[in-house]
């Protein structure tokens, strides 16, 4: 497998990653090193923050949002907050500038943040200020998210998972006995949750985390860099080469569904206007029906990984080189755009 970088002094984008060791590929997909090229912008139907809060040096990875706040996390331990869902953005940098790679808003309304550090940060205070909380596990952990219930959980290395209860102060260690990172995590509601990995692992529990089931596999023993689920059945993931797979028997069987490239897919996130996939090479699409359409976006590849939705018809991406937009994602306007 290859990955696509920005060029520095004139060398090829293109970097191998078929025979590296995991723990090596591990710091090629998540600290910041997806940046895309610089292009010239072409905005159609998209509104491009020119705030001072993003910078062209930062690097995005992840974006949660309550019904109050938006928070907005990458490289260097940039922590970006909205209150306008996303129109106007404060900045701020974590002591020590940690590499961000993962953020969820939580039930009672703080944030958990995720650094390559393998640090759990929390606000309690809608990003405003957070507190780091060690991990206790040698392996690298890729993904967080916070529980219905309130549970913090992390997952990654070893098919390692961690949980929570008491708001970091301890952890119970979970392994699903593979030698594979778990790149995907997602609780549907307070018992049923999923997880997806490496080799094309797919596990779901249906008792709050306590325990997990194998569930499927993923064709080709296929790497999810993102995945969406709506049910134990149904789903969505997405990865390298614009692959999207949908299942709807449990990951038991998958479908690979018409895209309109080839760039990599990152993210998932959806509105009262549908499903949508984002990527590299600055890409959005909308699933219509079995296929998936592009939405007009900045003619920049840079990627685009961070995503989070409202129901006023708002979709806000982010990614490499501050790439940083607020789209409108009215079927209509979009298609009066192409």
């Amino acid at each position: 497998m290859s990955f696509t970088l920005k060029p520095r002094n004139g060398l090829p984008c293109a970097i191998a990653t078929s025979r590296l060791p995991r723990s090596t590929l591990a710091l090629i997909l998540l600290p910041m090193l997806l940046a895309g090229c610089e292009a010239e912008l072409n905005l159609v139907a998209v509104t491009e923050q020119t705030s001072h809060a993003s910078l062209r040096t930062d690097q995005y990875q992840a974006l949660a949002s309550n019904s109050a706040v938006s928070v907005l996390v990458g490289n260097d331990g940039v922590v970006l907050v909205s209150q306008d869902l996303g129109l106007n953005w404060q900045r701020q940098q974590l002591p020590g500038q940690p590499g961000l790679i993962d953020v969820d808003a939580c039930p009672d309304g703080s944030f958990i943040a995720l650094s390559f550090d393998n640090q759990l940060w929390h606000s309690a205070d809608q990003g405003l200020n957070w507190n780091a909380h060690a991990l206790p596990t040698e392996e690298q952990m890729l993904t967080a998210t916070c529980a219905p219930g309130g549970a913090w959980w992390t997952a990654g290395g070893l098919t390692t998972l961690l949980g929570s209860q008491d708001q970091g102060a301890s952890w119970d260690t979970t392994s699903l006995d593979e030698d594979a990172m778990l790149t995907t995590l997602q609780f549907l509601d307070a018992e049923q949750a999923v997880v997806t990995g490496e080799f094309g692992l797919v596990f779901n529990s249906t008792d709050a985390g306590q325990s997990w089931q194998a569930s499927g596999n993923l064709p080709d023993e296929f790497y999810p860099h993102a995945s969406r689920f709506v049910s134990l059945d149904e789903g969505w993931v997405g990865g390298l080469n614009g692959f999207i797979y949908h299942t709807v028997d449990g990951g038991q069987s998958w479908q690979r569904q018409d895209t309109p490239s080839a760039a990599p897919i990152f993210n998932f996130s959806a509105n009262r206007d549908g499903l949508f996939a984002i990527g590299d090479h600055s890409s959005v699409l909308r699933l219509s029906g079995e296929r998936w359409q592009a939405l007009p976006t900045p003619n920049a590849p840079a990627y685009l990984r961070a995503a989070s939705s409202s129901d006023d018809h708002r979709l806000t991406v982010a990614g490499g080189r501050g790439l940083l937009l607020n789209l409108d994602t009215r079927p209509a306007l979009a298609a009066q755009a192409q």
